[in-house]
């Protein structure tokens, strides 16, 4: 069920939404988000015509939401009601820099005050946003610079996510903190079985949008547009998918006879991204393959059908929970597997550049739970996989007790299983963050864990 938010003053009109609108829709989705809502399901509640101005600024007021807390207790150390209190950080979040801000900072502080006057309820409070936004640009240089002293405010992410990351990763805590902060290309994955990488860029360049190759298959645009403008796309001949996404499905494959008719089973795969990466390798090699899709939810899992209809690709797809095997067996041919993918439920604190508002919904306790989780998958799994075959697990997490440490514990109680070469841990940074990490030398892909795993033979 969509978050229905508040609506300002006024019907939406067909010319270009206010400023005042914007940031009134963006204040309402900051406020759903703090009350447990994804920012996917409070911007459906937002008016179609508002939507992508105000998911732009939401996301912006997202990642530096941090400072904008710090900013706002300074200005007023008593929390004002909760709709106003999201207004001001969303307005102090989009000025504190101005080299960040989307519009001149009195323009913004302008258009926040007006967004209070159209909302009933923020109405009475118009001057007090008027005053704590003007008093923050008259002091703004000696406000930010004491905000400096407040870690969440520097790093815009809670304390405790600080404190596991240099723990976890002491060399580059800080550059996967400042990648979490940039906003990510558009990056594709070209469908094998319709195309090439070479002729989808020819494509793009013919229509005058600038991209560059990344890998064998994956392609990111300069310049991020909508995906029904893009060549091809309702055809089938690309994805929307990131780059260590693009990782899974070769990983698995790799070395697999494209003659024989293997059975391979995608165990989490909503919403079937990687479910049709491994068809389109089949396909684009002729191999015989039959793939299983297992998502537990059923509205998730229409969205894998829907996105297989839409690229021309076949699977059985189940609603089911994949630590259940007792209750989708039989009905996934009741043999075991040759391949198995599993990308668990995790905490996705790789993909937060994506997702800026996961920093703030997950809590510290959610790690352990999910830990839990990831183990109880895989030990139910393993047994689904035959003598000589593989099992992939991977994350979208860069917390070691999500990868690393789940499989050592895996390989510690299953004898009849080898690591083989995997990557690991991919962090999220790269040459933009200011610093070079050999596994993400161009810095277009999000956080990752993929460990490969071969069942012995006998």
């Amino acid at each position: 069920m969509a978050v229905r938010l508040s609506q300002d003053a006024g019907p939406v009109s067909a010319s270009p939404p206010a400023l005042w609108q914007l940031l009134g829709a963006a204040a309402d989705a900051l406020q759903a988000v703090r009350g447990g809502a994804s920012a996917t399901l409070a911007l459906e509640g937002v008016p179609a015509p508002l939507r992508p101005g105000a998911q732009a600024l939401l996301f912006q007021a997202l990642r530096q939401l941090g400072r904008a807390q710090a900013l706002r207790r300074g200005l007023a150390p008593r929390p004002p009601p909760a709709r106003v209190d999201a207004l001001l950080c969303v307005a102090l979040a989009l000025t504190w820099d101005p080299q960040r801000a989307p519009y001149e900072p009195f323009t913004l502080v302008d258009q926040a005050v007006e967004a209070a006057k159209r909302h009933a309820p923020s109405r009475a409070h118009a001057g007090f946003v008027n005053a704590c936004l003007r008093r923050f640009l008259r002091e703004r240089e000696a406000r930010v610079a004491a905000s400096e002293r407040d870690d969440v405010a520097r790093w815009n992410h809670p304390a405790w996510w600080l404190r596991r990351l240099r723990h976890d990763h002491p060399r580059h805590w800080a550059q996967i903190l400042q990648a979490s902060d940039v906003q990510p290309s558009l990056v594709l994955r070209v469908s094998e079985s319709k195309t090439t990488q070479a002729q989808y860029l020819q494509a793009l360049a013919a229509l005058h949008m600038e991209a560059i190759p990344l890998g064998a298959t994956g392609v990111v645009l300069r310049h991020a547009v909508p995906v029904q403008q893009l060549p091809g796309f309702a055809q089938g001949w690309v994805s929307v998918q990131d780059a260590a996404a693009q990782r899974a499905a070769p990983l698995l494959l790799a070395g697999l006879d494209p003659r024989q008719p293997l059975r391979l089973l995608d165990a989490c795969a909503a919403p079937g991204g990687k479910t049709a990466h491994l068809l389109d390798h089949a396909a684009a090699r002729g191999a015989p393959w039959q793939v299983t899709a297992l998502e537990r939810d059923a509205q998730r899992a229409r969205r894998i059908d829907e996105n297989l209809h839409r690229l021309g690709l076949r699977a059985q797809v189940l609603v089911a929970d994949a630590a259940e095997p007792g209750d989708w067996w039989r009905q996934a041919g009741g043999e075991p597997f040759d391949a198995v993918l599993l990308d668990a439920p995790c905490t996705a604190s790789g993909i937060v550049r994506r997702h800026p508002d996961v920093r703030w919904l997950r809590r510290e306790s959610d790690i352990a739970a999910l830990a839990a989780q990831q183990e109880r998958l895989l030990s139910r799994l393993w047994p689904c996989v035959r003598p000589g075959g593989r099992l992939l697990y991977c994350t979208c997490s860069v917390f070691l007790a999500e990868g690393q440490e789940r499989v050592e514990a895996f390989l510690a109680r299953n004898t009849d299983a080898d690591l083989m070469p995997s990557p690991g841990h991919l962090l999220p940074v790269g040459p933009g963050a200011g610093a070079v990490v050999p596994d993400n030398g161009t810095g277009e892909h999000d956080g990752f864990f993929y460990a490969l795993l071969h069942k012995s033979a006998g």
